[in-house]
């Protein structure tokens, strides 16, 4: 079936073991929902879990970030960077693990949406920095578009294939006030797509607010 701008959403035949355990764990910046994604994995996975990480380290204080994060981590988790091609990291790096986390789907879109646009990559997502204020033509917005669909595609693709739990983390930016600039509006519109698309490939969909995970989609998960 094809839903929003040629996404490919499932038709009910896609469903099944492999479509339930794709899990999205959305929220809002420090709602909890990476704290939430991590505890989630550590009970389906143990020690055998694969974290797929889209962050990049453009300065100290997202370098910082990154570290802290990697703190908070089992030691024994099998870390991959892959701030673009999450599908293919997941695929090529899944070995023995039992469960995948994928955090996270924000900065992933993040990372697509300035390489398409040909922005410098900034600390901040797109809406901040150089390059953020500046035009965006029809012509970049559908590139950026086609590889966000791209990849977003790729990433589900392999989640349905891994034949293991995976998580998903992203970002609900829609709630609050409309970006100022051309690149933060758009970065808004393709986060909330793929968000719309992973949502309906997932058996689960979370909701974190205050720390709380709310169930929207499917049944909380074993």
């Amino acid at each position: 079936m094809t839903g929003t701008k040629g996404i490919t959403l499932p038709t009910e035949e896609d469903g099944g073991p492999a479509a339930r355990a794709l899990i999205l764990v959305l929220g809002g910046a420090r709602s909890g929902k990476s704290d939430f994604a991590q505890r989630l994995a550590a009970r389906l996975g143990g020690d055998r879990v694969l974290f797929v990480a889209t962050a990049e380290a453009a300065d100290r204080e997202m370098a910082r970030r990154i570290a802290a994060h990697r703190r908070a981590r089992p030691v024994a988790w099998r870390t991959v960077e892959a701030p673009r091609a999450a599908g293919e990291a997941l695929r090529g790096h899944l070995g023995d693990c039992r469960a995948v986390v994928v955090d996270c789907l924000t900065l992933l879109v993040s990372n697509v949406l300035l390489a398409a646009a040909g922005v410098p990559r900034e600390p901040e997502a797109p809406g901040r920095g150089n390059g953020a204020g500046a035009a965006i033509t029809e012509e970049v917005a559908a590139a950026a578009e086609a590889a966000v669909r791209e990849e977003v595609e790729a990433l589900v693709a392999a989640s349905r294939e891994a034949g293991v739990p995976v998580i998903v983390v992203s970002n609900e930016v829609g709630w609050g006030l409309v970006p100022s600039t051309p690149l933060a509006r758009l970065y808004r519109d393709l986060l909330g797509r793929a968000n719309q698309v992973v949502a309906a490939h997932a058996g689960t969909v979370y909701l974190l607010v205050a720390g709380i995970p709310l169930v929207v989609k499917g049944s909380p998960v074993a």
